[in-house]
């Protein structure tokens, strides 16, 4: 659940669907400075509450300073990963401290609390799990210290190393671990060469304006994943499939007029599956993905592609944990992947 002035509340949306849905997990985002730590806590204890604890929180410090000023928060890059440092810290200790019925104080260089509190404690302990992305050095600190899930966007797969074997050495230093995850977009079909037919007709009717106008607003932003993303297309110049297939099968194009993820994995099922496992290999254990048009891209990505999805660690009896050991699932080759 997305948040910014362009979505739906995603506190909102998401509570609307706790009784529709039962073993849905949601991950609703976040932003720091915009709402208090405090009543976000108190927020997130009731929904994971509602829920049975099903909430995960996605915190998102980055974005458009122009939207950011439209919501209130004046600050620079920094100050903003600054600001997001002491919300955490608050944001976790209340809710610990709420399992014991206790009270919770900080003084940071941003923000402060005194006697935080919230009376009824979240299911999970010590409190939902934080996902968090962000490529800046800030943004590594941040993450090494505070956050459970650490994602990046979909770059080729030397780069995500990279990230990974960063944060990992970033955590260990302070005595912590991390899970990691990668946002993709995907355009699966049933033969390669349909599916790259459907990734060049997704940008065929861009003109020049269009690209040229989305690709000064993302030079605008002080993010450093969105500097990254728009380096892959060469700042909307390159444009044929040689120039925008970034790593085999990895395709830019989508971040052409879309800010953040701007990369999708586009081929067969088979070829789909494989990169997925190349990303798994390297750490990535959880991955976000969407498409265009979403309906019909999660039903060709349910129907295909996730019948061919840890076949082998199914077999061995691998079981899928989360951020505090919790299970998942213990099989993760889907039953009637065919089904909608």
């Amino acid at each position: 659940m997305p948040t910014g002035r362009s979505c739906e509340d995603a506190w909102v949306v998401a509570s609307s669907l706790i009784g529709a849905t039962q073993k849905l997990k949601f991950l609703v985002a976040i932003r720091p400075g915009v709402s208090s730590p405090q009543l976000t806590a108190r927020m997130a204890a009731t929904f994971d509450r509602l829920s049975g604890g099903r909430l995960l929180i996605n915190v998102v410090t980055g974005g458009d300073a122009h939207e950011l000023e439209g919501d209130g928060l004046f600050a620079t890059h920094d100050q903003r990963y600054a600001i997001t440092s002491d919300y955490l810290r608050i944001w976790r200790g209340i809710l610990e401290a709420s399992h014991d019925g206790d009270d919770f104080d900080f003084i940071g260089t941003q923000l402060k609390t005194k006697g935080g509190k919230t009376l009824y404690p979240p299911v999970q302990r010590p409190y939902p799990p934080l996902w968090f992305g962000g490529s800046s050095e800030a943004a590594h600190a941040l993450a090494a210290e505070q956050v459970d899930t650490y994602l990046t966007w979909g770059e080729p797969p030397a780069a995500v190393a990279t990230k990974i074997a960063d944060m990992r050495a970033r955590a260990a230093a302070v005595g912590r671990s991390l899970r990691f995850g990668i946002r993709l977009h995907v355009i699966v079909r049933e033969t390669d060469d349909e599916a790259w037919r459907d990734a060049e007709r997704l940008i065929s009717h861009l003109d020049d304006e269009t690209i040229t106008r989305a690709q000064a607003a993302f030079a605008k932003m002080d993010s450093v994943g969105q500097q990254r993303m728009a380096a892959l297309h060469g700042n909307g110049v390159a444009r044929t499939r040689a120039a925008l297939e970034v790593s085999p099968n990895l395709w830019a194009g989508v971040g052409l007029v879309r800010g953040g993820a701007g990369t999708a994995l586009v081929g067969d099922a088979a070829t789909v599956a494989a990169r997925i496992e190349e990303y798994h290999d390297l750490g990535c254990d959880t991955f976000i993905l969407s498409g265009y048009p979403h309906l019909e891209e999660a039903y060709r990505t349910a129907e295909l592609l996730f019948p061919l999805l840890g076949k082998g660690r199914a077999a061995a009896g691998t079981v899928l944990t989360g951020p505090f050991g919790e299970v998942i699932a213990n099989d993760v080759v889907p039953k009637a992947a065919g089904k909608r």
